[in-house]
């Protein structure tokens, strides 16, 4: 069950063309919106997780996975630390 409001203000037109919209759908306006920011939200947020490159940038990407770690002493402290979400099981 939806528990939480969003709510926005729009010009009619744009109310107008986003109820036909929906309309066409078979979906109601909350509905529709909901779905569309969601798949807008995903787009931005997998933007931000894939990227493409040209060979000659994905053979430096590729070497420098492949090149041995360089120490990192911040990096060290963080992974030491136990995750909440290990509970220690007695």
């Amino acid at each position: 069950m939806r528990n939480a409001s969003i709510n926005l203000r729009a010009l009619a037109e744009q109310r107008d063309l986003i109820d036909y919209a929906a309309q066409l759908l078979g979906k109601n306006r909350s509905d529709f919106m909901l779905e569309a920011a969601c798949d807008k939200a995903r787009t931005i947020v997998l933007d931000q997780v894939f990227f493409s490159l040209d060979n000659e940038k994905y053979q430096q990407f590729l070497a420098m996975l492949d090149a041995p770690p360089i120490p990192n002493i911040g990096l060290e402290r963080l992974m030491a630390i136990k995750p909440p979400w290990i509970v220690d099981q007695e």
